[in-house]
């Protein structure tokens, strides 16, 4: 068998759990070296959007908020959830706006990210925006947000002391800094 096929069999799925967000479901499976198994897959019922704005003198600007999942505070890309079947981009230009009040006139689609491809199947686009407007922010009611303008340079400096340990926002920060080579 080439080692690009499936080698996993499913022998059931049930729905575990479901709510507007996520669906969880349990598959009984055959491993691929013959044991019987469970796997559990999250499902999103959203895509994952991810922005790094960056100004004209390489400032890029991360969004603070207290995350009740990992009950701590984090500092992250503007990013969010975009319906399914509507243009990424236009899901990234709505969360730039609504957290940080910027609208961008250049956009870069610069990475496809699987978040956590163990567990989920979620896929992420991270966007460049560039060519930055000043505007009033528009965060949603779960949001208690701070923005925090930081050179590139020293946005790069934070993942690498894991000071930011967001998927989304690691991947974005480092791509952003070597297309833009600071």
């Amino acid at each position: 068998m080439e080692l690009t096929q499936n080698p996993w069999k499913t022998v059931s799925s049930r729905s575990i759990y479901d709510n507007p967000w996520i669906s969880v479901r349990e598959d009984q499976v055959i491993n691929p070296k013959g044991g019987n198994g469970i796997y559990g897959v999250v499902t999103f019922k959203n895509i994952a959007i991810g922005i790094i704005p960056v100004d004209d003198e390489g400032y890029t600007y991360l969004v603070g908020q207290y995350r009740y999942t990992l009950n701590e505070y984090s500092w992250e890309i503007p990013e969010g959830g975009g319906p399914i079947g509507i243009d990424p981009l236009e899901s990234a230009k709505r969360e730039l706006k609504e957290e940080t009040g910027f609208t961008a006139d250049q956009w870069t689609n610069i990475c496809t990210i699987h978040t956590s491809n163990s567990v989920t199947s979620e896929v992420g686009y991270l966007y460049l925006a560039q060519g930055l407007k000043d505007g009033e922010s528009e965060p949603e009611d779960t949001e208690e947000l701070q923005v925090k303008r930081v050179h590139l340079k020293d946005a790069v400096e934070m993942v690498m002391n894991n000071e930011i340990t967001d998927s989304l926002s690691i991947a974005g920060i480092l791509k952003a800094a070597r297309i833009l080579k600071i």
